[in-house]
């Protein structure tokens, strides 16, 4: 036993060393090159210490999780929403549903403000916040038979705080949901690569499904293999099929794809979510993470340096010419996801909670799941930060900024103090087959044509184009498999809504309501995506502008509802383990908020930007980046109502705050007066390890458990 513990104690101990030196060189270094590895070492050895210690002493000192009680996936399993799904099944759907277009675009956009800040908030605040939310989220969801987060709101904050929180939480759903499938759209139209590979995952996941519950029960190895085959299969055959006469039929406009993805998105939402929802995220895991290790390798094996500043002259400024405003507070907004995401908390009280075998398993896929995530935001962050900075300023700034000519982008990028040749310019667009790269804003081309560097300096410069594409294809299946889940999601907030107005939606597996509920939440993201397909200026790109702060205002509700159930439940010393990040995260958006609301800087300020533009229709003077009177007056519009929904979202979320603290002095003076909704204990006949690899006492009841059921079965 001391033998172990000295070795355990030397591994952590080197383990700590390695993030401590990535640390110090991240911070410190000025005017040097600096590796990218040593950005991959911070983050890997702090995510390792993080999830060892901090995310243990979370779910057994504070949660006590407990393995002998039931969870609502046994008690309730009825093959549909509720069923015991395999740990490394249910790790592969959860973060598949959590991982979406935040942690992918929000660091490239963010690496405007260099690469220090970004690393920091992303390591920083998964470990404290983020992780943390989607953990205990999890774990209150779980002893409330799955309840989503505006119902245990409800029930735990009270009728009026619960009914603010179920506004917010349901409206910020649907915007969230339109953004993803926006960025869906954007990466698959007229790409038959895409869209047939990406289609092929249904089929291969509806066979996986099949397969486990069917032909090969339990066989999850089996499975894995012959998914993982077939889905590679596809990402070759997608190539060929891009090359070949078929190239046309899987070559989709905007408007086309809009309607599949409402359809898919209403049929994954009804259908059982072992058949299809289950297996093809825990597919497109495969994809996911595989990418992000082969980076995470090819960054180790071709070092590569940052070459965007650590901090950048914009960070004080606050011009930027990618996003307006200072550093604090939009640097943690734009990077949301990454680090703290108010749908994580969604997904943590939608599916997941229906699905979880055991309540020792929320730390694997609670904690666990989100420190992946926040893996993938690192590794976007290196693919913007080695590119030529004055390459990716002309990327992610708008045409009227810096024109629609090589010529003008490199003058203009060039007074910001980030020189770069027309011809570099030109030759960086011919080097990925694309005929320019200027202004693909959004940060999904950026990211590619990072994720192309790193790739081609390991297998050769000739691959670039290739891997540009991958990774846009790449960023598309990431994205739509937080769509599916967050349909579903949103499907059983409604449910738990209507519930409290007609009864039989509180059975969220009652059909009809769960095809109404499914049509309604699939109609509202599907009009808006409609809208903005067809009008640049109108529908979910309306919405656009307010994504970061809706989650992060999300995250608020979440935390809060939170850190009242630490309160009610006894564990009052432990409240601030949610409470700091509550503070944190409340702080920072609704100053965004009542900036984004009052500022007078009409590129950060909606109202302003409408004066602005409303002069401009006054005077007959059409403004960039309108083109016509007609564009005028639709921003007029975008900027009222991103105004009017920043104000009205950010005092939902202060009447929730409020109110939560007012139970949770009423309950400390008071305890008599509270109730808790928590669902009866029930002893669990399930055994199931609480982590990826059993340990020796796990590999032991296991084996008694099935030889308990041998015997039962031969007797």
């Amino acid at each position: 036993m001391r033998t172990a513990n000295v070795r355990t104690i030397v591994i952590w101990t080197l383990v700590a060393l390695i993030a401590g030196t990535g640390w110090a060189v991240l911070a410190l270094a000025r005017g040097e090159n600096v590796s990218a590895a040593w950005m991959v070492a911070a983050a890997l050895g702090s995510y390792a210490i993080a999830y060892r210690f901090y995310a243990r002493f979370i779910a057994y000192k504070v949660l006590k999780v407990d393995k002998t009680r039931a969870t609502p996936a046994e008690r309730l399993d009825n093959g549909i929403d509720f069923h015991p799904t395999d740990r490394r099944v249910l790790l592969g759907h959860h973060f598949a549903a959590i991982a979406g277009a935040g942690p992918l675009v929000g660091p490239v956009l963010a690496a405007q403000m260099g690469y220090l800040p970004g690393t920091i908030w992303i390591i920083a605040g998964v470990i404290f916040a983020g992780a943390v939310q989607d953990m205990v989220v999890l774990f209150f969801s779980t002893r409330r038979d799955g309840r989503s987060l505006g119902q245990m709101a409800r029930e735990e904050i009270g009728p009026f705080g619960g009914a603010a929180a179920l506004l917010a939480a349901f409206a910020i759903m649907i915007i969230l949901l339109g953004v993803l499938a926006l960025v869906v759209v954007n990466a698959l139209a007229q790409s038959p690569w895409g869209t047939f590979s990406i289609a092929m995952t249904v089929p291969i996941a509806l066979l996986m499904g099949f397969y486990l519950r069917v032909l090969r029960p339990g066989r999850v190895a089996e499975v894995s293999l012959i998914g993982v085959g077939l889905l590679l299969l596809a990402l070759v055959a997608g190539r060929w099929v891009a090359e070949s006469s078929w190239a046309e039929t899987f070559t989709l406009a905007p408007s086309t794809l809009v309607i599949w993805l409402v359809a898919y998105g209403f049929i994954a939402s009804i259908l059982p979510v072992w058949m299809l929802l289950a297996p093809r995220d825990y597919l497109s895991t495969f994809m996911k993470i595989g990418t992000i290790v082969l980076l995470a390798l090819g960054v180790v094996f071709a070092l590569p340096t940052l070459r965007m500043p650590a901090v950048t002259d914009f960070a004080s400024r606050g011009d930027g010419p990618v996003f307006a405003g200072s550093l604090f507070p939009f640097v943690f907004i734009t990077i949301a996801c990454g680090a703290l995401s108010g749908f994580h908390s969604l997904i943590s009280s939608g599916t997941t909670p229906k699905m979880i075998q055991k309540e020792t398993q929320v730390r694997m896929i609670g904690y666990g799941s989100m420190l992946m995530e926040s893996s993938v935001a690192v590794m976007a962050l290196i693919a913007a930060s080695i590119i030529d900075p004055g390459l990716y300023f002309a990327m992610n700034a708008p045409a009227g900024v810096i024109g629609d000519t090589v010529q003008n982008a490199s003058q203009v990028v060039s007074g910001w103090g980030y020189s770069i040749s027309p011809e570099e310019l030109a030759a960086a667009a011919k080097n990925v087959e694309e005929a320019s790269l200027l202004s693909r804003t959004g940060g999904a081309p950026t990211l590619a044509v990072g994720v192309s560097e790193i790739f081609s300096q390991v297998t050769g410069d000739g691959l670039r184009a290739f891997w540009y594409h991958f990774a846009i294809m790449f960023e598309a299946l990431f994205i739509l498999t937080a769509l599916d889940a967050g349909t579903r999601v949103g499907r059983f907030m409604l449910q738990d809504t209507l519930g409290n107005v007609y009864r039989p939606f509180k059975d969220i597996s009652w059909k009809p309501g769960l095809i109404i509920t499914s049509a309604i939440v699939c109609g509202l993201w599907g009009y808006f995506l409609w809208v903005g397909v067809h009008e640049p200026l109108g529908g979910i790109n309306q919405l656009f502008p307010i994504f970061g702060i809706s989650n992060q205002l999300l995250a608020a509700v979440a935390l809060t509802v939170c850190t009242t159930l630490l309160v009610k439940s006894g564990r009052l010393k432990w409240a601030w383990i949610t409470g700091v990040p509550l503070a944190w995260d409340a702080t920072v958006t609704l100053t965004a908020s009542y900036q984004k609301v009052f500022s007078s800087d009409p590129r950060v300020g909606f109202f302003k930007q409408r004066g602005v533009y409303q002069d401009g229709i006054d005077r007959g003077e059409v403004i960039a980046p309108a083109k016509s009177m007609d564009d005028m007056h639709t921003i007029v519009t975008n900027s009222t109502v991103d105004g009017v929904l920043s104000a009205v979202l950010a005092l939902l979320i202060i009447v929730v705050i409020a109110d939560a603290a007012r139970v949770c002095v009423r309950h400390v003076r008071r305890p008599a007066l509270s109730t808790l909704s928590e669902a009866k204990y029930v002893e669990s006949k399930i055994v199931a390890p609480a982590g990826l690899i059993p340990t020796k006492e796990e590999k032991e009841e296991e084996a008694t458990a099935r030889a308990a059921v041998g015997a039962g079965q031969g007797g």
